[in-house]
């Protein structure tokens, strides 16, 4: 069964909820591609922003420094009567320099900002006891940013240093893409659930989303089919019920509210993961087992929500060498969390991911489903774990 198959058709008995195929990981990504779409911009206070997707360009609303100054504490000075002075041979200044602090604008006639300990003012007379060269110590008009400059561009996520510069360039409000993601679990009164929801919910926000929470009173029936007609959110995330358990009804449940891209994909481990949609609204379908939702998350989910935000960067990655070999079957897609110490990354686990393997790793690679593995010493790419 093909991709456009799988995606026009994925049905089950009333009762019975079963994974009929593997769909490979690049062609699940390829579904996610193909009906996911960045959500409307809006604008927000710069302060409310910090890791939100840029919707359209930051700029620069006016020239900054919009005239030279002081680039550190000290004297405003004219630097050709400098140019020959020294500590046995002072030169002296035809005018009493005017001290300067940071930032303050140079008064007419100096060029140059002098160090403090580099002149010696005695009375109603000031000499310069080492030269200075034109524009040393001044800031000039414009060195910052020149009007209407973009400082981030649309498809940027905004970090705390962008908002610190943002705030200093005159920029109170920016335009954002922030993905409003209806967050429902499948089922309750499961202590792992219960973590994976937080997990998740944490997760989704530290991405830019904003987290539209279920509540635990709220889970009936018909709480799936509510979820999937949220009319305020422009997404829903599930976390559970994708397994072939006697509970298990996620996909059922979007088969019957809208239709299903795939479900099972050749991913270790996250076999169970699905997505899909209802109308517009995307749907993706994380496994309830955390760490089988952690690497759908990693391998699926970031790249969903990158979609959904309309994001354009390059994923963060570092360059590690593998500490031992790492064994994966052929055919499948495997997330293997790592622990990195100098250069060197160690594989925790394979297969089923403990709690514990967790807790120690700093971040995971990506075994691609044509690779057996890595031997001892190979080059992989690290990335972080949310």
């Amino acid at each position: 069964m093909g991709l456009g198959q799988n995606s026009a058709m994925v049905a089950y008995p009333e009762a019975e909820q079963r994974i009929v195929k593997l769909t490979p990981l690049a062609e699940a990504l390829a579904a996610i591609d193909a009906l996911a779409r960045p959500v409307g911009p809006r604008e927000a206070d710069i302060g409310d922003a910090r890791g939100r997707v840029l919707a359209a360009d930051a700029r620069a609303p006016a020239m900054r420094p919009a005239f030279a100054v002081a680039l550190h504490d000290g004297w405003a000075v004219k630097s050709a009567e400098t140019l020959d002075a020294g500590s046995y041979a002072p030169a002296v200044l035809s005018v009493l320099p005017q001290r300067l602090d940071f930032g303050q604008p140079l008064p007419p006639g100096a060029d140059a900002v002098a160090p403090l300990d580099t002149v010696v003012v005695r009375g109603a007379q000031a000499e310069a006891l080492a030269p200075v060269a034109p524009g040393d110590g001044v800031l000039v008009a414009g060195r910052d940013a020149e009007a209407d400059l973009p400082l981030r561009l649309a498809g940027e996520r905004l970090r705390a240093t962008d908002l610190a510069l943002l705030s200093v360039a005159g920029i109170s409000r920016v335009t954002i893409s922030e993905p409003r993601i209806r967050l429902v679990r499948a089922h309750t009164g499961s202590a792992v659930i219960a973590a994976g929801y937080g997990w998740i919910a944490e997760s989704l926000t530290a991405a830019g989303a904003v987290v539209i929470p279920d509540a635990g009173d709220e889970i009936h029936p018909d709480h799936l089919t509510a979820a999937f007609h949220h009319e305020s959110s422009d997404a829903i995330l599930v976390l559970g019920g994708t397994g072939s358990g006697t509970a298990d009804k996620s996909v059922i449940a979007l088969a019957k509210a809208g239709r299903v891209s795939f479900h099972g994909v050749g991913l270790i481990p996250g076999e169970t993961a699905a997505f899909g949609a209802v109308g517009e609204r995307t749907v993706l379908l994380l496994p309830g087992r955390f760490d089988a939702a952690l690497a759908a998350w990693c391998a699926l989910g970031r790249h969903w929500l990158s979609k959904l935000a309309g994001a354009d960067e390059e994923e963060w990655i570092s360059m590690a060498k593998l500490a031992r070999k790492v064994t994966s079957p052929l055919g499948m897609a495997e997330v293997v969390p790592v622990r990195c110490r100098g250069g060197s990354a160690e594989p925790l686990a394979s297969g089923y991911l403990s709690h514990a393997a967790l807790a120690r790793a700093d971040g995971w690679i990506l075994v691609p489903p044509e690779s057996e593995g890595y031997p001892p010493g190979a080059s992989v790419a690290v990335r972080m774990l949310p």
